[in-house]
């Protein structure tokens, strides 16, 4: 087996130093998960991050624009549509800054499903050639989206400072609510890459479960389209949790569903990520053999 598919129980000196022996041997359970050697490897997820976001947007005509403009379209088209001549509620709220409040999140975790879900195929190098953790190549592409993240939420403050809009107090709860996010889109990658690694059609399927997934989460729309008895049960679908408490920081509880839907969301997660993790620890010893 390759050294690269092992993990060293101990950190030892050069060998012959002191006549102890390193023991080598397959990462097996829940130990495998090894945050202290997450931990140790901090500053090459910095660098793959970095790499990932100046690869984004290299040799493009308009740059970091992209991340303006996708949003901004998409939020301009769900509001003529959707707002004007559907004329669906939104909560008291511009439907304009409504959907962008949606949008904002829902990028981040659709760009996750793009990128992330090809990560393990498309750093073979790293996978084979040497040993870094292979949970910082589906966290990498995660972690990158948060600059487009930041670069579209001061659009969303121009909106809301155009329409007079004055945040509440939750919006404090924002970091909170953005580690909410990233916990969303790595349960789900976690999963779709390395499923991807042994089944490669996994990939070929993402544009069309993203654009299904788009039109199942409230974010052309409000949950208040819906019958207040099943709102709650919207839930299910993690994505609703996490936009519906974006709306709720940001514009308050009129725009937004109920904390009953956002805890059933938060709780999917959890089990998402914990399942997520577990599964891609056992079947990463193979990658370097399938990939």
């Amino acid at each position: 087996m390759l050294a690269a598919e092992m993990v060293a129980t101990e950190q030892l000196t050069p060998a012959g130093a002191d006549g102890r022996v390193t023991v080598i041997q397959p990462a097996r359970g829940w130990a495998s998960l090894n945050l202290h050697e997450l931990w140790e490897y901090h500053e090459l997820l910095y660098f793959l991050v970095w790499r990932d976001v100046k690869i984004r947007y290299k040799q493009t005509a308009i740059g970091a624009a992209w991340v303006l403009v996708q949003p901004l379209l998409t939020a301009t088209i769900f509001t003529i549509v959707f707002g004007r001549y559907a004329g669906l509620p939104s909560g008291g709220v511009p439907y304009a800054v409504m959907v962008y409040t949606g949008l904002l999140p829902w990028f981040v975790f659709a760009n996750a499903l793009t990128f992330s879900t090809r990560s393990i195929v498309e750093n073979q190098a790293l996978v084979t050639k040497v040993y870094v953790p292979r949970l910082f190549l589906p966290l990498v592409a995660v972690l990158a989206g948060l600059v487009d993240f930041l670069v579209g939420g001061l659009l969303l403050v121009g909106l809301m400072a155009w329409y007079g809009i004055v945040p509440p107090i939750q919006a404090l709860l924002l970091p909170a609510l953005v580690l909410f996010l990233v916990a969303t889109a790595v349960a789900v990658t976690l999963w779709l890459s390395a499923l991807n690694v042994r089944y490669r059609d996994v990939q070929y399927t993402v544009p069309f479960l993203t654009q299904a997934w788009l039109f199942a989460t409230p974010v052309a729309y409000s949950v208040l389209v819906f019958p207040e008895s099943v709102r709650g049960w919207l839930g299910l679908n993690p994505m609703t949790g996490v936009v519906e408490a974006f709306r709720w920081a940001l514009l308050g509880g009129e725009a937004g569903a109920s904390g009953q839907t956002i805890l059933i969301s938060l709780g999917v997660v959890l089990v998402l990520l914990v399942g997520g993790i577990e599964y891609f620890r056992r079947v990463e010893r193979s990658f370097a053999d399938v990939v």
